[in-house]
Formats: C-alpha cells, structure tokens, sequence
C-alpha cells in the first residue's frame, strides 16, 4: 500500500530510506509490482482523475486523457514491457585483446528521490517522472503542486491505495513544505516548473548536498511557419499549430507554441485560417464550449491580463481579446507584431495568446531564434529540406519537431528535456530509467598476466611499452617483449 507524509516528514523520509536500505526495491518482481499497481490505479481511477483535472484546470476529459491518462498508461506498459532490458547488465569492449580483461555496465538506483511536479499537467508531470524512478529501483517523495489542489489532494489519496507505503510517499503543502523538504538530503530531485527562478532555489538547496538535479523548465518555444503552398499543407499545419497553442491546457504548457515567426507575404493567409480552425475546433463561443481549459487562478489570470492591456501590445490584437474574470477565462488570441520589447514577446507567455512575428524572408527566423535563449521546444512547419537542415545544424533547442507541435512529448524513443534556460537532463521511456539510475562500471582481472611495465622503477623500455600499449599496438608489445623491435 502507500502513504502520504503530514506532519511527521522526517520520519516518513527515514522510512524511505531504510526501505531503499533493504533492497527490496532493487528486485524486478518488487518493480513490476508497482507497475502494475500503478496501471490498475489509471484505469481504476480514471474517471476521478478527469473530476480532478476539470475542477483545477477546466479541462475537458478527452483532453485529459489524451494529455494525462493517456500517456501515463502507455508509459507504463513500456516500463513493464521493457524493463528486464533496462535492468540487464550490459556487456562491453576493453581494447586489451592481449590480456584477459572484461567489463560490464549494471545500472543501479539511486536511491531515494524527490519529484516536485507541476500543476499544469498535475497527473502527467506528478506520474510520467515516477514511473521512471520506481522502474530504476528508487524510493520516491512525491510534491504535488499545491496550485491545482483537487489534483494533488487526489493523488494523496489513491497513491497509498495502490503503492507501497514504504517506498512511495507523497508530500502535500505550499512553499514552505517545499523549502523543508529542500533542505533534507536526497540523491536525485526531480523538478518541474516553468520558473527560472524556482528552479535556481532548488539547485542552490541541491548544492549544498551535492544532489544531482533534473530541471524541466520552459521558455519561449517558437513556431517557425513557412509559406506552404499546397493547400492541404497549410491547413493541417494551421490545425496543428492551433492545437499546439491553445489545446494543450489552454496554452499553459511548457511546451506549447509561444509565438510564430512567418514570412510577411504570408502572414494575411495564415491568420486567416487560424481564425478559421480556432472556430472548427472551439466553437463561435469558446467559453461555453468547454473545449478549452480555464487559466489556473486569478493571479496568472491578471498577469495575462495585463500582459495583453499594454497599449502597443492590444493594438496588435487581429483576433479574439475578450476576458471572463470570474470564470477564469480568456479568449484564444492573436496579435500580429506586438513590440518585441514588451512582456509577451521577453517572458514565456502561459496562456492563451498568440503573437505572429512577420519577417522579410522565413531563413531570417534562424536568426530570430539565436538571439534568445534556448528554447524547451522548436517547430518548423516547412517542406524545404534547405530550411530543415540550416534549422538542424544552426538553431539549438531541447527538441526540434518538422511539420507537427506537442507530439514529441509523447514520444519514448526520443529525450524530453531543455537545454540552456528551459532546463538539463531528459526523461521519458527509457531515458526516464536512466535519469534515476547510475550506471556502474565493472572491470574483471585475472591474476595471470600483469601490466608490469606499468609500475616503478622506471626505464626507457617500459615507457616504450606504456606507448605501444596506449596505441594499442599489441603485436609490438608483444615483439618487444620478446626482445625484437618492430620496423616501421
């Protein structure tokens, strides 16, 4: 069964510990118990989950399972599936063919990790880094994020019914929990979250225990949109670009679409079909459809808000605008070259409002996008191999999707992670069991042969040998050895 940590939390983490101490964590059957009963907890509590998520965020229960649920259980299948791999001891080459030397690479937990999840994707961002760390063999202190408090409240309450209580826990509370939980020691914290600054704090409070940290941060991820011209093209680009902004929680999504570089002669077509799709997929009403999440609060509901009642910048709105305080809602918006020195175009925007940045020529975005800070996530929209491989080899960013948005984020075969500003290390299938394991080398001696040139005292000859060997040029060792000298 499982547990949640109140007000004893030092006593909750030394069970933990003591729980990773006795290595039941580190067998395959514990593991795949786990697995399992956190697949029978999707299923079974699916439809609290979508309760959940629709009372925190707005969302709609095929977003949430598409987003959510979804994910999480496909995830754990591939865990489940792949995991006597994962744990496999990996056999490797030492270029000693001369000398009988073997290795290998056993990947091992951790130990006990920390999880601070997000309140955007409470479920998603709370489970996906968890089913990562208990497939490694770790113990786990899960944080939910106390923003989206339905959710948290709830996986409180279903992790014990489903996991091990003393070897998962989840902590419940705002910053001041998170503070004391920072200043324990781990071996791994897992972190989620769109602030710089937070994410700062915790490596701060990591460094003072040399805790190894993954930071999944955000920024401002660009759309590149270049002038298709076939027909088809344009409107499946503009219906994924559409659902990359504002159908992921409503644009409050790390790695949703911040804004869209175009090229001016195209940008006219391309605003007009985003009006378009945002009425085929949101209705002539978005707030009364119920097909598009709700901003968390009204403190980020404000920010948004003044965001978009800077004079320059609401004078760039060509679409939408309107704003529901009491509902928390906002309208899906776009602006057509807002200054790009005001907020929505120097801070990650969280919301849902669109800029559209023309420029002179489309390869210009490369340039664009250098003089930012690297981005959790790039897309191009393009059939220009050109473009695509100037963007491959010029640009940097966490991931760089062709022709879709969002999906990567689905993907177990390719790393999700930031780099630079949008955060550093990378989760997801089995980069999600190797974030929590530590891969150990191993090196088997036999006691027959002997390296004995390598030890004092020290001669001419034996740095000769020491030169051969390092070039691994093992017939000359072995012709020197014996007293011959190779010719060259």
């Amino acid at each position: 069964m499982g547990g949640s940590v109140g007000d004893n939390l030092e006593e909750g983490v030394e069970e933990l510990r003591e729980s990773f101490r006795s290595g039941k964590t580190k067998c395959e059957n514990w593991r795949k118990s786990q697995l399992k009963a956190l697949l029978t907890l999707l299923n079974d509590q699916e439809t609290e989950i979508f309760k959940a998520l629709h009372q925190d965020l707005g969302k709609h229960q095929n977003e949430a399972y598409r987003d959510e649920v979804g994910v999480l259980i496909k995830s754990v299948n591939l865990a489940l599936g792949c995991l006597k791999q994962w744990m496999s001891t990996k056999k490797v080459q030492i270029p000693l063919a001369a000398f009988p030397t073997t290795g290998e690479i056993v990947p091992e937990p951790l130990g006990l990790v920390l999880i601070f999840s997000s309140w955007n994707f409470p479920f998603g961002l709370a489970l996906e880094p968890l089913i990562g760390a208990i497939a490694a063999g770790n113990t786990v202190v899960l944080k939910p994020s106390e923003l989206a408090p339905t959710c948290s409240s709830l996986l409180a309450n279903i992790i014990p019914m489903y996991l091990d209580c003393k070897a998962v826990k989840v902590v419940e509370g705002g910053a001041t929990v998170a503070e004391q939980l920072l200043e324990m020691k781990w071996d791994k914290i897992f972190f989620t979250g769109r602030s710089p600054r937070v994410g700062r704090i915790v490596m701060s409070a990591a460094a003072k225990h040399l805790t190894p940290v993954t930071l999944e941060l955000g920024g401002k991820c660009p759309a590149v949109v270049d002038s298709l011209s076939s027909s088809w093209d344009r409107k499946v680009a503009i219906k994924r670009i559409i659902g990359g902004k504002f159908g992921a929680c409503g644009g409050q999504a790390c790695v949703g679409i911040d804004y869209v570089l175009v090229d001016e002669t195209f940008a006219p077509t391309l605003i007009e079909l985003m009006k378009s799709f945002i009425k085929r997929m949101f209705g002539e009403n978005p707030r009364e459809t119920n097909s598009i999440s709700r901003i968390i609060n009204k403190q980020h509901f404000l920010r948004l808000k003044n965001i978009l009642n800077e004079p320059a910048v609401r004078a760039s709105i060509v679409h939408g605008g309107s704003s529901d305080e009491d509902s928390l809602f906002i309208e899906p918006t776009i602006l057509l070259n807002p200054p790009l020195n005001a907020e929505i175009m120097t801070e990650e925007i969280f919301g849902p409002l669109l800029p559209i940045i023309t420029l002179k020529n489309i390869e210009d975005s490369i340039e664009f996008i250098n003089s930012k800070p690297k981005a959790l996530a790039l897309y191009v929209f393009t059939n220009s191999e050109t473009l695509k491989r100037r963007v491959v080899h010029e640009t940097s960013s966490g991931s760089l999707t062709f022709n879709d948005a969002v999906i990567q984020y689905t993907c177990d075969t390719v790393p999700f992670g930031g780099v630079g500003q949008s955060g550093f290390g990378r989760y997801h299938g089995k980069f999600s069991f190797d974030t929590f394991s530590h891969e150990k080398g191993i090196v088997r001696r036999s006691f027959i042969t002997e390296f004995w040139f390598r030890f004092p005292p020290w001669t001419a000859n034996k740095l000769q040998l020491m030169r051969l060997g390092y070039n691994l040029d093992y017939l000359g060792v072995l012709l020197n050895m014996l007293g011959f000298k190779r010719s060259n």
